[in-house]
């Protein structure tokens, strides 16, 4: 059964209660990333996602973790463009106890200035690391080339000197102005009883108040352009994007289907040609990102670089075909089948429920049933997919490279 309230202090709560089960996921997500930043504030969501874990007024960060690994149970959060989740799976028996630890890290915490310097010199070799895995890295090199003037195109992590920049008095203003209820969604998934968890929701986040500062967010507007990161590595990375859709869009299932087709599984048209008939690169695949208010869809390979033009070649040759004359309905069928089985399968786990619940919530402020999903994959027409196949694989595209080279060409496009 599926229930959802508000909070008295306005944050929103969303429980699936699920009894065939003894686990219970929670998560906790805010409407704030990246993109919420700006050029002196990136870095600052990430950064205060890694201090929640770093101590409360009652537990040090040694006993938050010892609490978690003590109930057998596993607790984490990530950061992303424009969310920030922190999230945990226990036994049912320990949900109150996982639910009230989250709620005093994420409203009492302490962000101790010597826990800040040191969470400061993890961040920055995170960085350093990230900065050493070219296969990572070219993704965000890929969205500061194709929304320059635009915040989706900071990276989550936020440059060195920012970090090295901000203080306890940064992230205590940043917090009161996103950290706020109505900003905010509680995902439940799990062996609990809705009551329950509503009762120990407005207990444990009762002291959660105020509201989100209002600011404009301006679309992003997607850039055709090239950019080349000359560095000596063993592989060409690349990344090659065109303009997408948006969460609400319509034609969103129809991308996802033809995501599925182009580059999504071993059997689509482009690892088929790339890896297993010409053995060009060990991975190749194609991609989706939707923002609030627009989004991309686009290829990654790793490949030898003197191979390097020769893969871009070919992904636009099957770009192309696909702009021209579209998938089959074949091609819709057995994408419609492996989209709906992959789905339905994930949804076995209260992880994947909960993750569901909380960004359906959060970024379309609505449920959305699997037999909603179903249905809208089922109404893709061949005739919807290829307009989108047209529209999508038919437009001028963004390209990134890292590698041992000055410029590639996309011309052939």
């Amino acid at each position: 059964m599926f229930y959802q309230a508000r909070l008295s202090n306005g944050m929103r709560l969303v429980v699936e209660e699920i009894s065939s089960v003894r686990s219970v996921s929670l998560g906790i997500w805010i409407g704030t990333g990246s993109r919420d930043e700006n050029q002196h504030t990136n870095g600052m969501s990430h950064f205060i996602e890694h201090m929640m874990f770093k101590g409360t007024e009652s537990l040090s960060a040694r006993q938050i973790a010892e609490l978690f690994d003590g109930i057998g149970g596993h607790v984490n959060a990530f950061t992303s463009k424009e969310y920030t989740c922190y999230y945990a799976k226990v036994l049912d028996e320990h949900f109150q106890l996982a639910l009230q630890t989250l709620a005093d890290m994420l409203t009492n915490s302490k962000l101790a200035s010597e826990e800040l310097a040191k969470e400061r010199k993890v961040i920055i070799e995170e960085i350093k690391m990230y900065e050493d895995t070219p296969d990572d890295q070219i993704h965000d090199l890929l969205a500061s080339t194709m929304y320059p003037n635009h915040r989706l195109g900071y990276s989550v992590l936020g440059p060195e000197g920012n970090l090295l920049a901000f203080t306890r008095d940064d992230m205590v203003a940043f917090l009161q102005q996103h950290y706020t209820p109505d900003n905010m969604v509680l995902a439940v998934a799990g062996n609990v009883k809705f009551n329950d968890v509503q009762a120990a929701a407005e207990q444990y986040f009762s002291g959660l108040q105020g509201k989100r500062a209002e600011f404009v967010q301006n679309p992003p507007v997607f850039k055709a352009d090239k950019q080349i990161r000359n560095k000596s590595t063993e592989q060409a990375y690349i990344c090659l994007a065109a303009p997408g859709f948006a969460y609400d869009d319509s034609r969103l299932h129809a991308l996802l289907l033809l995501n599925n087709i182009v580059g999504g599984t071993s059997s689509s048209r482009m690892f088929q040609e790339i890896r297993e008939e010409r053995g060009l690169a060990y991975s190749v695949y194609s991609f989706y990102s939707a923002y609030r208010d627009g989004g991309n869809f686009g290829v990654y390979t790793g490949t030898s670089p003197e191979q390097a033009q020769d893969v871009i070649n070919l992904i636009g040759r099957i770009l192309s075909e696909l702009s021209r004359d579209g998938v089959t309905a074949a091609e819709l069928q057995k994408a419609k089948d492996q989209v709906k089985g992959s789905l339905m399968l994930s949804l076995e786990s209260t992880s994947s429920r909960m993750s569901r619940l909380g960004k359906n919530e959060l970024l379309l402020g609505k449920r959305v049933s699997l037999d909603d999903t179903i249905n809208r994959i089922n109404e893709v027409s061949l005739e919807s997919i290829n307009d989108v196949a047209k529209k999508v694989c038919g437009s001028s595209m963004t390209m990134t490279a890292i590698g041992p080279f000055d410029d590639l060409s996309i011309s052939t496009f």
